[in-house]
């Protein structure tokens, strides 16, 4: 159920993050489902290839955007298990994404671009420095639950006390920005830009066309509700009625969505150099949360 809920959020995901920048910057703006009218387009388009490139670019986009649906796979949805959940998933969640980077990062460099080489460098350090940030996290709520599969650990995850507040506030806060690192948003990075001395992202699909630039738009919108998902895991009871928790899952998307816009609009980009210490920052939070745990279950006492 949640992979199909995923795809239907990831429809109008990128639409409403790109309606609400235009209504805050006082333009009329596209319509909703007009970045999916974008991919249809390029869908229909043939590709452009490099000569200088391998067969690494022209498997890239294809594999990136399988292992996106794979660990979409392994996500729960509020009080239904996963169609791929087992012990310790939640490590084969991060390297199934990790997989799908490394072979995008590496088509970049076989390009033999030097802006697309700087761009996948980039790339590469932020998700190092992402992913200490995510592994603390689900080991702190891990600690706290007593389970290791992400089904069990959403189920047993209750917000019975002022602790578990804390713990939900920081889990979703870590998810929201791990989300805009992973799909290369403000603060990291700017979607927009042209300037390719300050691209991440962007840069690294220079040589991309056609059909496989629409792979790579579609694995972006899927990545962002797939964190919708992560986040709705928290804030969605299990023991809700089915309908209740399908419509609070759209909501859960749909305030994600305006709440990127809304930080894109009034958030400015870091500069370059800072980027890697905002990144920490994550750890360092989740570290908090890994404290309080400790404390929780009295394993700081004695």
């Amino acid at each position: 159920m949640g992979f199909v809920l995923v795809i239907a959020a990831a429809l109008f995901f990128p639409g409403i993050i790109i309606r609400v920048k235009s209504l805050l910057s006082g333009r009329k703006g596209p319509g909703i489902m007009q970045p999916w009218r974008n991919i249809l387009l390029l869908l229909r388009k043939g590709n452009v290839i490099s000569t200088t490139t391998s067969y690494i670019f022209r498997l890239a986009p294809t594999i990136y955007l399988c292992t996106i649906l794979c660990a979409i796979l392994l996500l729960p949805f509020p009080g239904v298990p996963s169609l791929l959940g087992f012990e310790g998933d939640f490590v084969l969640f991060a390297y199934m994404l990790a997989l799908g980077k490394f072979l995008f990062i590496i088509s970049a460099m076989d390009t033999g671009s030097s802006f697309e080489g700087m761009g996948a460098s980039r790339e590469a350090l932020y998700s190092m420095l992402a992913e200490p940030a995510f592994f603390i996290l689900f080991g702190t709520l891990a600690l706290l639950t007593g389970f290791s599969s992400m089904q069990p650990i959403f189920d047993s995850f209750q917000f019975a006390g002022h602790n578990s507040f804390i713990l939900g506030f920081i889990a979703v806060y870590l998810l929201i920005q791990i989300a805009m690192i992973e799909n290369s948003r403000m603060p990291i990075d700017d979607p927009k830009t042209h300037l390719e001395l300050t691209m991440i992202h962007e840069v690294m699909i220079l040589d991309h066309s056609g059909f496989d630039l629409a792979l790579i738009h579609i694995g972006t919108a899927l990545k962002f509700s797939m964190y919708g998902l992560l986040i709705a895991n928290f804030l969605i009871p299990p023991q809700f009625p089915l309908i209740i928790r399908i419509l609070l899952f759209f909501v859960v998307q749909v305030t994600m969505a305006v709440l990127i816009g809304l930080m894109e609009s009034f958030r400015a980009r870091k500069k370059l150099a800072k980027n890697p210490q905002f990144i920490v920052t994550l750890s360092s939070i989740g570290l908090v949360a890994f404290i309080l745990v400790l404390l929780i279950t009295f394993k700081m006492i004695g």
